[in-house]
């Protein structure tokens, strides 16, 4: 192969760049970033947090951002954590120094942000977080500490806000053991900066058998921001998106500012959709194939690109098949979201 063609071949597997002097770096994090060469003056930025084992264009490849990016004129972010700080390379959300205002990886990730908004002449109001697992939980901590910074955020696989302050709090969280109740999960938001509104809206995102992860946290999640919110327990809308449960809240103006989907079957990781000539990213390790495109959902959800086709209409979700009780499009979603644990 000649030196060219792998320069090509490298590039199309890793298209990021690196991201150099964003200011005080206390994390000690690594940062890449990919901006489209033809990107618009105030386009939005997306900051995309990796999960543990994974590196910043290993989850670039698997989850299809930088594609996504480059269709619909974007740019990311992607801060990368090092061995240095975590063997696992896990963003450590449950220390104290790393997940509050003004320190550690939190304010890392802060100045990067700032750097490219300043470099690349984005749009400050449209600056979204998103992360799996630990890179979840760390994008939960962003949205608490920084919530002036984002317009929303995406938190797949992950956990809330303030849950843990060690590894064996975060260990027993992880199996969806302990932590505070709902209003103590909103208080925690609210100390976490002098913030008071507008708030981030939130996505939220995880597998019914992640059994890495326990879906107790995607309730937990949901618990902390609807307080936040001020919305009620129930959804304004509950339907399916590609088969899948999906939910709601929209606030007293009928801004939507909470969704929850809940990925019947899915052990732990990415939903992805690679199928096809709109497939997008590509399965591996916590990078699952369910037939449903998370990363092009997400940016649907922020104003960053068209709807994905629903392939998995209502009427054919064979995975989830009315029960004999119920019939027709409602108790076909009645029966996805008993499968999912959010009906009786």
């Amino acid at each position: 192969m000649t030196e060219a063609a792998t320069q090509q071949r490298t590039s199309a597997i890793d298209p990021l760049d690196q991201l150099t002097d964003f200011g005080t770096n206390p994390g000690a994090l690594n940062a890449r970033c990919f901006v489209p060469g033809d990107v618009s003056a105030r386009a939005a930025l997306v900051v995309v947090l990796h999960g543990c084992t994974q590196t910043a264009a290993g989850y670039d490849h698997g989850s299809g951002w930088s594609a996504v990016a480059q269709r619909e004129g974007f740019a990311l972010l992607f801060p990368e954590q090092q061995h240095v700080n975590n063997a696992n390379l896990c963003f450590n959300w449950f220390a104290p120094e790393d997940s509050k205002r003004g320190s550690g990886e939190a304010f890392s990730i802060r100045n990067m942000i700032a750097a490219m908004i300043e470099r690349h002449d984005l749009d400050p109001a449209r600056v979204f977080v998103t992360g799996l697992s630990a890179g979840g939980a760390m994008a939960s901590v962003m949205l608490a500490t920084y919530p002036e910074v984002f317009a929303g955020g995406a938190i797949i696989a992950g956990l809330p806000f303030g849950s843990a302050a060690n590894v064996s709090q975060a260990l027993d969280r992880m199996r969806g053991h302990g932590g505070p109740d709902d209003a103590g999960l909103s208080a925690l938001v609210h100390r976490a900066s002098p913030h008071d509104g507008p708030w981030p809206t939130i996505s939220i995102w995880h597998g019914t058998a992640d059994a890495t992860v326990n879906s107790t946290n995607a309730d937990a999640i949901l618990a902390q921001w609807r307080v936040v919110h001020g919305v009620g327990e129930e959804p304004s809308v509950s339907d399916l998106v590609d088969g899948y449960p999906h939910r709601v809240w929209h606030d007293r103006e009928g801004r939507p500012v909470i969704e929850d989907y809940r990925i019947t079957g899915l052990g732990h990781g990415t939903p992805l959709d690679t199928r096809g000539a709109d497939g997008c990213g590509s399965s591996g390790a916590y990078m699952l194939e369910a037939q449903i495109s998370s990363t092009r959902w997400i940016a649907h959800t922020w104003g960053l690109g068209e709807a994905p086709v629903d392939r998995r209409p209502i009427a054919q979700a064979e995975a989830r098949p009315a029960s004999p009780a119920t019939t027709g499009v409602g108790g076909m979603i009645e029966d996805a979201l008993r499968a999912a644990g959010l009906m009786r």
